[in-house]
C-alpha cells in the first residue's frame, strides 16, 4: 500500500460549540465543546485512514495544545510523528449559531518556528521507512516561514520521491504555482482568483484559468474546489467538471480537506483521475454533512460515491 505523509506547518486544536445566537457583549451560554485535531495536512491524513488508506503526519507541536492534539491524535490511532518546538500549538474555535443555522469560524495565527524546528520538520519526512509515494503539504503557514520555503518542500519530494500535493493560500501559494514542480495543487475559487489577478466570470472563464495555469507548469495536476458545485480539473490534456452530490450542509469545517484526503488516496490505489476526483467530491459532501469540526464517515462517503 502507498504511504501518505502530510506536513502541517501550523496545527490546532479545533473547538467547536453552539449557542442559540451570537450577540455582542453579551455571555454566551455555549453547548459542551467539542475537540478535534486540526490543520490541513492532519485532516488529510485522517481522511486517508478513515478511508482504509496508509498515512502519517508530520507537524510541530509545543505547549498545552500541542500536547492535547498528540493525545488526540493517538486516541483515533492515526500514525503521527510530532515535532517538538519551544513555542505553543494554537487552538482555533467555530461556533454555530442555531438559531440562524450561521457558522462563526475564529482562526488563530499560531506560534513562530525556529530554523530549527523548521528544518526538524524536514528532517523528519527525510527519515520516513518506508518513503512515502505521495507528500501533501496543506495548511497555512506559521508566522516567520516565507513562501520560498516551497523550494525546501520541493527538493525533499525530490529526495525520497514522492509526488508533491499541495494545498495553501496566499503568497506560498502563488509561489508554488509560478515556481511549478508539484504533482497536484488544489485552489478553492477565491484561491484561483489571486493566482490569475481576477475572479472568474462562469464556468468558461474557470476553465480558461486552469488551461491558463497547466501551460506556465503550475502543476501537473489542478483540481478547482467549487464546494456544492463540485470541481473542475485539468492536465495537459484534459479538462473535466465533476459535480458535487446534493447533500444538506451542517458544517463546512474540513470539506476541502476530505476532498483532497479522498482524492490523493484514490489515486495512490492506483484509480483514474476522474474516478479519484469523483470520489473527492462525495468525501466533501460527507464531510459538510457532519456537525462542527468532524469528518467524513467511510460509509458516507462510498454511499455518495455511489450515487454520483
Amino acid at each position: 500500500m502507498t504511504r501518505i505523509a502530510t506536513l502541517t506547518l501550523n496545527p490546532a486544536m479545533d473547538l467547536a460549540v453552539s449557542t442559540p445566537r451570537v450577540a455582542a457583549t453579551h455571555k454566551l451560554r455555549c453547548s459542551e465543546p467539542r475537540h478535534d485535531p486540526g490543520g490541513g495536512g492532519i485532516n488529510v491524513a485522517r481522511v486517508v485512514q478513515i478511508l482504509g488508506g496508509d498515512s502519517l503526519a508530520v507537524y510541530p507541536a509545543g505547549g498545552p495544545f500541542g500536547e492535547m492534539l498528540r493525545r488526540a491524535l493517538d486516541g483515533l490511532g492515526l500514525a503521527h510523528l510530532p515535532v517538538a518546538i519551544a513555542g505553543d500549538t494554537r487552538e482555533s474555535f467555530t461556533v454555530d449559531e442555531r438559531e440562524t443555522g450561521l457558522q462563526y469560524r475564529f482562526v488563530l495565527p499560531g506560534p513562530r518556528l525556529t530554523e530549527q524546528e523548521r528544518l526538524g520538520c524536514l528532517a523528519a519526512l527525510r527519515g520516513l521507512h518506508p518513503a512515502p509515494g505521495y507528500l501533501v503539504v496543506s495548511g497555512s503557514f506559521t508566522p516567520g516561514i516565507g513562501a520560498e520555503f516551497y523550494e525546501e518542500l520541493l527538493a525533499l519530494a525530490g529526495q525520497v520521491g514522492a509526488r508533491l500535493v499541495v494545498d495553501l493560500s496566499g503568497e506560498p501559494l502563488a509561489y508554488a504555482a509560478r515556481r511549478g514542480g508539484a504533482y497536484l495543487i488544489k485552489p478553492s475559487l477565491n484561491e484561483l482568483a489571486t493566482l490569475i489577478g481576477r475572479m472568474p466570470a462562469g464556468e468558461a472563464d474557470q476553465a480558461a484559468a486552469l488551461r491558463e495555469l497547466i501551460a506556465v507548469g503550475a502543476a501537473e495536476i489542478i483540481v478547482l474546489s467549487l464546494g456544492a458545485e463540485g470541481a473542475l480539473f485539468a492536465t495537459a490534456d484534459r479538462l473535466e467538471r465533476v459535480a458535487s452530490p446534493q447533500v444538506p450542509v451542517v458544517s463546512a469545517v474540513g470539506a476541502g480537506d476530505s476532498m483532497l484526503g479522498a482524492i490523493v488516496h484514490a489515486l495512490a490505489e492506483g484509480r483514474e483521475l476522474g474516478e479519484a476526483v469523483r470520489y473527492g467530491a462525495a468525501a466533501g459532501a460527507a464531510t459538510v454533512m457532519r456537525p462542527g469540526t468532524q469528518l467524513c464517515r467511510r460509509e458516507e462517503v462510498e454511499r455518495l460515491f455511489r450515487g454520483a
